[in-house]
């Protein structure tokens, strides 16, 4: 039996698991019509298969993204794990450097961050369009910790390249003061969104929101009404944390639309860069956007330094953390912070908006939860 037939085959099964179940689609942004799924219709435009796909070729992959024409486009590094590409239905790109290569780049940067500093470089990851890992530093950026780091970055060679780009990056919890993306109050003050309804396998209803926001433990409550206690946090290093909701709130699989109607939660999916994203957070509503890279390492500064993020084009502003990512009807993550000029996001400026999320699932995983779906 041939690689290529093995490799289908594996793509098949995969493809089928996930397709059983599939329910009708509500593809939510603000100028689309209904989009239904249903079994055996799925194509390698579909995260779900690109998420499939990826996960058959594991490290023979350097990274998958959509392209202008919405294809779905796999890097390797090898001619022969592009034939197997060729052979799911996606377009291979031969880029110079190996996944492990890359990711150990990135690791380097990790523990120089963690253990030192980055000064002001705002993130690096690894990057399936240019093949490189991409680190990404303010604009005018030149004091001495910055240039430190930037100069570990370069040492690596043609394995990275350097981005220069607006705005400082931070999180965007709001420090004035049951769907997704509503508002949820701190006894400390500070107002972030909610994320996601779910239930822990023993039973307890709890809400995912951002790390920065249940750091500390505080208590949360919603028009002056108590939701619930901290549980667990996790930041930095990761930006998750979980709220005991206490009995007599309604606890809903919907994400709240802001006008685009309530939109409904089927399920759960891995962000694959050049998908449509929309979050829901209470400053800016509903805003939409493309993933633009994914397992991102991003510098807030004072050394709180977060991996494994995913960046995004949608606006998001102080007060949207915690709140809810959504591809279609599908969880990609939580409300993370973003790039912002005088507090606002970088396309009021006429730029391209950076904004971070948390991936759902590992959200999910360490709070032994799932979601509450519609």
């Amino acid at each position: 039996m041939s690689g290529r037939f093995r490799f289908g085959a594996a793509l098949a099964g995969a493809v089928v698991l996930t397709a059983a179940g599939l329910v009708a689609a509500n593809w939510a942004t603000a100028d689309s019509e209904p989009s239904g799924v249903k079994p055996g219709e799925l194509t390698a435009k579909s995260p779900l298969v690109a998420d499939a796909l990826e996960t058959e070729l594991g490290s023979r992959a350097v990274g998958s993204y959509y392209d202008e024409a919405g294809e779905l486009v796999v890097a390797v590094s090898d001619l022969a794990t592009a034939d197997l590409v060729r052979a799911a239905g996606a377009i291979p790109r031969l880029v110079r450097f190996t996944a492990d290569q890359l990711n150990a780049v990135q690791s380097e940067l990790n523990r120089l961050a963690i253990g030192s500093s980055a000064g002001k470089v705002r993130s690096w990851y690894v990057d399936p369009r240019s093949g490189t890992v991409v680190v990404t530093v303010p604009r005018g950026a030149r004091d001495l910790i910055t240039q430190r780091f930037l100069d570990r970055a370069k040492a690596n060679g043609d394995l990275v390249t350097i981005r220069s780009a607006p705005g400082q990056v931070s999180t965007t919890a709001d420090d004035f003061g049951l769907r997704g993306g509503l508002q949820v109050d701190k006894n400390t003050g500070y107002v972030c969104s909610l994320g996601f309804n779910a239930r822990t396998t023993k039973g307890t209803r709890i809400f995912l929101t951002a790390g920065h926001c249940t750091a500390g433990k505080p208590s949360f409550s919603r028009n002056g009404y108590v939701l619930g206690n901290t549980r667990t946090s996790s930041f930095p290093g990761n930006d998750f944390g979980s709220v005991g909701v206490i009995e007599g709130w309604d606890q809903q699989g919907y994400v709240e639309g802001w006008g685009a109607g309530n939109v409904s939660v089927k399920g759960t999916a891995n962000a694959t860069v050049g998908s449509t994203l929309c979050k829901s957070g209470k400053s800016t509503g509903w805003t939409c956007g493309r993933i633009v890279a994914r397992n991102v390492t991003v510098n807030y500064g004072s050394n709180r330094i977060v991996k494994g993020l995913f960046q995004h084009t949608a606006c998001v502003e102080a007060g949207d953390s915690g709140g809810a990512n959504m591809t279609g009807n599908y969880a990609q993550g939580i409300t993370s912070g973003a790039a912002l000029i005088n507090g606002q996001c970088l396309e009021k400026t006429g730029q391209t908006n950076e904004s971070y999320s948390q991936p759902i699932g590992e959200a999910l995983q360490a709070t032994q939860s799932r979601l509450v779906l519609s």
